[in-house]
């Protein structure tokens, strides 16, 4: 059986520089934790309280010496709890999500309607909300900007892994809500390179294999980009849970991994491909 791994899959930028902030902190301080989970990988989640960093939820829980900000970031409320609590503050904030909470910031103080391309429950699009001072709304597709209201002035951010196609897609139907229009494109290109390349593999093999936490917003969009395709496509978070009958009369499979995916977790699942 053929195996075509993507040259993008596991960490992107944000995520590789996140978890080598919090192994370096851990060498310099005796208590370390993180205000949330650093990164959507259960399994590194897992090596990282192994080297001492454990997770807390809320900065009044923390009783470390030193917190790591996730990459994902966290609300402008939380980063001032953190500047008042006496801690060191390791920030691993990914700078693109730190450029889009900037640009909430902005639009909305100079009275545009923000609207947030992404997923409301999620870390960072509640981060990028809370640095706006004005109307915000966050929209998942098309038909949701639909129902905006009409506004005079709309300023357009993305939550850092959407597709640029949904983007777009939004972009137009605010173009014909409002009188101004202002967009900031706050994808990370990393996304988009990854996004590209998942879809060209879907469309040159009979099986796709997507890598990734559940819990992973990026992760779960490749796989509905390689469903789209019209591609056999499974999202797995380990080797232990593919299933080999997946792989009967398959003779091409493709392999992808999100974001947070750890490069061990690939090698594991590539080395069972093989057995195949």
């Amino acid at each position: 059986m053929e195996i075509l791994l993507a040259k993008s899959a596991g960490f992107c930028f944000g995520v590789k520089r996140a978890t080598q902030m919090a192994f370096d902190a851990s060498d310099n301080f005796k208590s370390l934790q993180s205000l949330g989970p650093l990164i959507h990988s259960p399994q590194m989640v897992k090596k990282l309280e192994d080297r001492g960093i454990r997770v807390c939820q809320r900065v009044e829980d923390a009783d470390g010496e030193a917190i790591v900000v996730r990459s994902h970031g966290v609300t402008a409320g939380e980063f001032v709890e953190l500047q008042g609590s006496g801690k060191t503050i390791i920030d691993a904030t990914c700078p693109f999500v730190t450029k889009a909470q900037k640009y909430a910031a902005e639009l909305s103080r100079d009275g545009y309607l923000l609207v947030i391309v992404g997923e409301a429950h999620h870390p960072e699009v509640q981060g990028i909300v809370s640095y706006a001072s004005g109307e915000v709304a966050v929209i998942a597709s098309a038909e949701e900007a639909g129902e905006l209201p009409k506004s005079r002035k709309i300023g357009v951010i993305a939550q850092t892994t959407q597709s640029f196609e949904n983007f777009r897609a939004i972009v137009g139907v605010c173009l014909d809500k409002s009188r101004q229009l202002k967009i900031h494109n706050t994808i990370c290109d990393a996304t988009s390179v990854r996004q590209e390349e998942a879809v060209s593999i879907a469309g040159q093999v009979d099986l796709m294999l997507v890598v990734g936490g559940y819990n992973s917003a990026n992760t779960t969009r490749l796989a509905n980009l390689c469903r789209d395709k019209g591609t056999a496509t499974y999202h797995v978070e380990t080797a232990g849970e593919i299933d080999r009958r997946w792989f009967e009369g398959v003779s091409r499979v493709g392999l992808t991994a999100g974001a947070s995916t750890p490069q061990f977790l690939i090698d594991e699942i590539m080395e069972i491909l093989r057995t195949f």
